[in-house]
Formats: C-alpha cells, structure tokens, sequence
C-alpha cells in the first residue's frame, strides 16, 4: 500500500512537471507568432514615414530599380527592388530593418490592395518581378503606403 501512495504521489509530481513545461513551450509559442503573422500592423512612427519617403527617394529612376528582385540585398548595391530599397531605407532612419516592421508592412498591404490576388507567395518581392509591374506602379505603392501610414498615425495620437 505505501508503494502505491508513493507511485501515485511521484506520478502526480511528473504531471505536474510535464504541464509545466508544456505551458511554457506554449507561451514562447505565443510570443513568436506575430513575428510570423505576415499581417501582422505593427503600430506606426514618424520614423516609417521617413523610412518610406527614403525608399521613394532610392527608386527614383529606372536606373535605380531592380525589377528581378531576390530579397538579397547587397551593401553597396546601385540598383534597389522595391524590398531592397525598404531594407536600405529602414536601416539608413532607423539602423534596426524588421521584416515585419510597420513601414514593410504597409507596403505589403498597398502591393495587396492594387495587385489583388495573383497568387504572389513574397508579395513585395513577387510584385517587383512581376512583369506587368512599372516603375511608376512601385512609386504609386510607396505614395500609397505613406499616406496609410500617415492617417494611421493621426489615428493613434487621438487616442
């Protein structure tokens, strides 16, 4: 009988142990998923302002769009994709690039707005590559973004 009460006591304690760990692996769980939510909206700044003025900036001619984009952004490169020019203008204003930050997330939902559903797997990427796409329809994403970001800004200093 003593065995029995001791088993049964140690087996409580393993559970116990058990839902512990579980729990924690959990909340890390929790804690990592809006990093992955790829509509995530990240509160706004001055600063995405500035990061998406910067990027209109970089892509002011044809001369300085990469229109076969990778995502792989090169130091010293000449020639920016509309993700590349985000990375550069985000890391010259705020020296921190977020693939989820607020300034590329609203630049994904302006490529979502005017694009629509063409089956893009990298939207900004895809966007950039897609060979319907212009220069100017990459100048019109960034206009848009910004005002987005702009009315959105207003909206949280309301409140």
């Amino acid at each position: 009988m003593s065995y029995l009460r001791r088993t049964s006591r140690e087996m409580r304690g393993v559970r116990v142990v058990v839902l512990m760990i579980a729990m924690l692996a959990l909340g890390r769980l929790a804690m990592a998923a809006p990093q992955n939510d790829s509509n995530v909206r990240p509160p706004v700044t001055e600063g995405d302002v500035r990061i998406v003025q910067r990027a209109e900036q970089i892509l002011d001619s044809p001369e300085h769009w990469n229109r076969a984009d990778n995502r792989k952004c090169p130091v010293g490169a000449t020639k920016f994709s509309l993700y590349c020019a985000m990375e550069k203008a985000t890391d010259e204003i705020s020296g921190d690039f977020e693939h989820r930050g607020a300034a590329m997330q609203e630049v994904r939902f302006r490529v979502d707005a005017i694009a629509g559903n063409r089956g893009y797997q990298h939207r900004i990427m895809d966007y950039n590559n897609d060979p319907k796409t212009t220069l100017e329809d990459i100048q019109k994403v960034l206009k848009a973004a910004e005002a987005t970001i702009r009315q959105r800004l207003a909206e949280q200093q309301k409140k």
